[in-house]
């Protein structure tokens, strides 16, 4: 199966909305409660631990929403629904087994070690368990990787802009920026995640009206089945049809990359050690509304697919040849394309706010988890130690903004892609499958040595780049998809690095006994032994049976998609 020949990285020129009045209206009632929510966490900033980490004073359901919400940026959106007119119901992988089990796993198994050791940051982990070699060189991937990320971010929120109300693409660039800007500068951690939960229900209010009359515009589910039946095969609306190996399907990957490359590495990669989401998580009130965050986000995670996939299959449907250059629309376009043919005035305001919450809400995660690993990981554990805590708080506030003209930089390079979601999937597997086996390994391994930490992220992050560049960019293995590339990448990535971590191990010296407590499976510290709070008896406090209860429901969800 051959890659489509794409249609430039722009959106259709013809996809302009009729706005009028009432939509910005309602845009510029948006991005003053978000200034002004900002303006209100100012208050609460006083110490660096209240600007990286909010104090360590949230609820679970805030740090669960902002969790889910953090998430719910370029990928989710334009992404996802790319995805889906490209690969179709095979998007479903993405999250019945590509993120909920990760999420249960980090809820269950390794908030605890994360949240019991009070460390700020993924990377500093990294430093308690191995040596300095192994938290410098995490957290160097990590920053670039948070800006190229929030530079899709702001890459997506641009040409929507610029297409959709007809700003030229650097107004929509600045305009975006400076509001991201302001309100993490003001607030810290604090502003963007009560941000984050206004953009939740922000872009739901976006989403729903837009699958509901999508799926009115094909005639319902039926319609819309039978017509994409007729024009892709049935394998396009199936989870595993074609997925036998050996077989071809749209997606170019079997059932074993699947399960491996995407349920398995990929999705722990990305979902625990990813530090714009357990940024969210760190700043939960106690160890349980830690381990409750991502299990709380875990349930509408279920559920947005349908929100983002039925976009992208309408799509599909309506334009049959969507990201060809016959159509002139490439994958990125179909949600503004459903939006230019579907919404009136009002819902077409609040769909154009939705679509900019979400972007902002990535960019934001992504840049207040760049200052936090740029500042406390990097500038004051090796360039500029010991200042006063006022001092790394105002440091924070700097790099906040040398991260946001970062991304401005970083936004072109995602306009090669058609589909974003692509994009992401080949930096996930450049950044954090490598760091997800260095974790694993030291995590329940006892003997994984010092020095293995360094050179087994060294080893994954170059296997996984050598594949992808290399192998499958110069033809020398024959993969049909960008996205079965990515897959590939992952399981390469984490084999080399699981690897060269034992081979290193063998030959130098573990870390003390003494000084694994808390770090490694079996061991415990303090922090992780915590007493429940009053209450946490009740059902929905306890975490094992919220994170069982999720993964038996996405379960329950491929049923129907099944057969």
């Amino acid at each position: 199966m051959q890659t489509p020949t794409y249609a430039p990285a722009y959106l259709a020129a013809e996809l302009r909305l009729p706005t009028n009045g009432l939509d910005y209206t309602i845009l510029g009632i948006y991005f003053a409660v978000v200034l002004g929510i900002g303006l209100a966490a100012r208050r609460s900033v006083k110490t660096s631990l209240d600007f990286f980490l909010s104090g360590r004073s949230l609820p679970a359901w805030i740090t669960g929403l902002a969790f889910i919400s953090a998430n719910l940026a370029a990928t989710e959106i334009l992404g996802m629904a790319a995805n889906s007119a490209q690969y179709g119901a095979y998007t479903v992988h993405w999250y019945w087994i590509g993120a909920i089990p990760a999420m249960v796993f980090l809820g269950l198994v390794m908030m605890p070690f994360y949240y019991g050791s009070k460390v700020r940051s993924v990377p500093e982990f990294l430093l308690l368990r191995f040596d300095k070699g192994a938290h410098l060189l995490s957290s160097i991937l990590f920053a670039f990787a948070a800006i190229l990320i929030a530079g899709v971010n702001l890459y997506a929120l641009a040409i929507v802009v610029e297409a959709l109300l007809g700003w030229p693409q650097w107004v929509a660039i600045v305009v975006a920026g400076f509001f991201v800007l302001a309100y993490i500068t003001l607030g810290g951690l604090s502003s963007a995640i009560y941000n984050e939960v206004l953009q939740f229900f922000v872009i739901l209010a976006a989403l729903i009206p837009l699958v509901v009359l999508s799926l009115k515009k094909v005639g319902g589910w039926d319609g819309l089945t039978h017509k994409l039946n007729a024009a892709h095969g049935d394998n396009f609306t199936s989870a595993w049809g074609g997925t036998g190996i050996g077989h071809a399907n749209p997606l170019g990957a079997n059932w074993l990359t699947i399960v491996l490359g995407l349920g398995f590495v990929l999705s722990f990669g990305y979902w625990t050690t990813n530090f714009a989401e357990v940024q969210r998580a760190l700043s939960a009130k106690n160890l349980s509304a830690a381990q409750r965050t991502p299990l709380i986000a875990a349930f509408p995670k279920i559920f947005i697919v349908f929100l983002v996939m039925i976009p992208g299959l309408v799509a599909a449907a309506l334009v049959p040849n969507i990201g060809t250059s016959t159509s002139g629309l490439q994958y990125n376009d179909a949600i503004p394309y459903l939006m230019q043919e579907l919404l009136p005035n009002g819902v077409l305001g609040i769909a154009v706010t939705g679509l900019l919450a979400a972007f902002m809400a990535g960019m934001a995660a992504n840049v207040s988890s760049f200052n936090t690993v740029f500042t406390t990981d990097i500038w004051a554990k090796y360039l500029v130690k010991d200042r006063e805590d006022a001092y790394y708080v105002r440091f924070g506030r700097l790099i906040t903004a040398v991260g946001v003209l970062a991304s401005v930089g970083t936004a072109f390079l995602a306009s090669s892609f058609s589909n974003i979601m692509s994009y992401l999937q080949t930096l996930f597997s450049f950044f954090n499958v490598p760091m997800f086996v260095v974790f694993i390994v030291g995590m329940f391994w006892k003997r994984a040595s010092m020095k293995s930490g360094f050179w087994g992220l060294l080893a994954g992050t170059t296997a996984a780049m050598v594949n992808y560049f290399v192998l499958y960019k110069k033809g020398i293995v024959d993969i049909p998809t960008d996205q079965g590339a990515n897959f590939v990448s992952a399981i390469a990535g984490f084999v080399a690095g699981a690897v060269v971590m034992v081979a290193v191990s063998l030959f130098t010296k573990p870390k003390p006994a003494e000084e694994l407590h808390g770090l490694v499976y079996g061991t415990t510290s303090p922090g992780m032994a915590e007493a429940p709070a009053p209450g946490d008896e009740a059902w929905y406090r306890r975490p094992a049976l919220l994170g069982w209860g999720a993964v038996v429901l996405a379960a329950v969800c491929y049923i129907p998609f099944s057969f």
